[in-house]
């Protein structure tokens, strides 16, 4: 159990981290922006250090003045929140190679997830034994037209989520329909 977290996130996001902080009895750091000094997180956090300009780039995503905080507080653990560097596996190995843990996964796994056709391969046996969800292979590892997507969610007889292959890690899934028409109409809105 950690003593104390510097947080590395602001608004509602920093709020639930301090709150469950609270909770288990987590002594919190906020790492704020100017813009930023004067809120709800920055009273609520049981210490506070300003990281740089209101500019994201010069603050929340300033990884040497996250880290430099981090050490000034003696503080054991830095949770990124959402967003900024929470995906970044860079910032993730950095926090480890200066012997701070980092509260999310492992440098490893945010490289591996960020390639998702090697995520897919990886997870797969993981995904059907942890979650009971179906993973459906797709022997030869390439993106299925809609055509094939479309016979395949009819034999599954579900809706099934398609995560997009070429964006972000974040981005999210389309879903496919069982009963649509083969073809683009298929694919239904993002969700």
């Amino acid at each position: 159990m950690f003593h104390k977290i510097l947080i590395a996130n602001r608004g509602e996001i920093a709020l639930r981290i301090i709150r469950a902080c609270r909770e288990m009895g987590i002594r919190t750091v906020i790492a704020h922006s100017t813009a930023d000094a004067a809120s709800l997180p920055v009273r609520l956090a049981d210490e506070s250090v300003c990281i740089g300009p209101p500019e994201a780039r010069g603050s929340y995503l300033n990884i040497p003045s996250i880290i430099s905080a981090a050490s000034i507080t003696d503080s054991e653990a830095i949770h990124p929140g959402y967003g900024f560097l929470s995906e970044n596996a860079g910032f993730a190995r950095r926090v480890a190679e200066e012997g701070i843990k980092f509260v999310g996964p492992r440098a490893e796994v945010l490289e591996l997830f960020g390639d998702k056709v090697r995520a897919r391969v990886s997870s797969v046996g993981f995904v059907k034994i942890s979650s009971g969800c179906t993973a459906a292979d797709n022997d030869d590892g390439h993106d299925e037209d809609h055509d094939n997507a479309s016979k395949r969610t009819k034999a599954i007889r579900f809706i099934t989520l398609t995560p997009p292959l070429a964006t972000p890690f974040s981005s999210w899934p389309a879903a496919v329909h069982p009963h649509a028409a083969a073809g683009p109409k298929a694919i239904k809105r993002r969700l």
